[in-house]
């Protein structure tokens, strides 16, 4: 299983340890990390091959996480939940988990559930990206990355596209500026760093000079941005 790299999400430290233990001694690479947050922002770099996701997580819950990730990409996702947590299994899979194990599980069970996702995932690679979203009056184009209001076009930077692209797509979620600057920008956010956030103030005065509803994207305190 060399090259093989994994995304261990758990925030019990114990079993972090030992699961990445028993994966590395199988040779798989692991990136460790326990929460949701920091895990989505690994996750969304698209350097592994598959993920171990926890459902109950700080800063942001498993199921969130996953809905947010499977608007861009389709790396395959093992959901860990409590024994007889049918709902949870359930509400995974709608979000689009690839598999689930149940706590405590065996590891043997593990090991063979990963190398039959990852032999799956070989052949089953899909593009799941939305080509155009279309809201009150306002479309955007991922293909052309355009962005129209009333069929008329609005000029946005390349940045300011992908801004909009993200924010829109995960409608109602709050994204965090960590996620968005590696979305976006494709680099770490750095300590007084305001990019994102005079990337946004345009975006919004443009589509309130166009007689559109600029305020729906929302500043989140402490937190990110959302749209509304």
């Amino acid at each position: 299983m060399h090259g093989i790299h994994i995304l261990l999400i758990e925030d019990d430290h114990t079993l972090n340890k030992q699961l990445t233990e028993l994966l590395k001694s199988k040779g798989y690479q692991v990136e460790q990390c326990f929460d949701g947050e920091q895990g989505l922002l690994r996750a969304a770099s698209l350097q592994h091959q598959l993920i171990l996701l926890d459902v109950m997580l700080p800063e942001r819950d498993g199921f969130s996480l996953l809905k947010i990730l499977r608007k861009s990409c389709q790396t395959p996702v093992i959901m860990v939940t409590a024994k007889g947590a049918e709902q949870e299994k359930i509400k995974g899979f709608s979000q689009g988990a690839d598999d689930y194990v149940a706590k405590p599980f065996n590891t043997d069970e593990l090991l063979l559930r990963i190398e039959a996702l990852l032999r799956r995932s070989q052949h089953m690679q899909k593009d799941v990206s939305a080509k155009e979203i279309n809201l009150e009056r306002l479309t955007l184009n991922n293909s052309t990355q355009t962005v129209t209001v009333d069929n008329n076009s609005l000029e946005f930077t390349p940045i300011q596209f992908k801004l909009i692209w993200e924010l829109v797509q995960n409608r109602g979620e709050v994204l965090s500026k960590a996620y968005l600057y590696q979305r976006v920008l494709n680099r770490s956010m750095t300590a007084y760093d305001r990019s994102i956030d005079m990337h946004l103030s345009r975006v919004r005065r443009k589509l309130n000079d166009a007689n559109w509803q600029g305020d729906r994207l929302q500043t989140s305190h402490g937190k990110g941005y959302c749209f509304l």
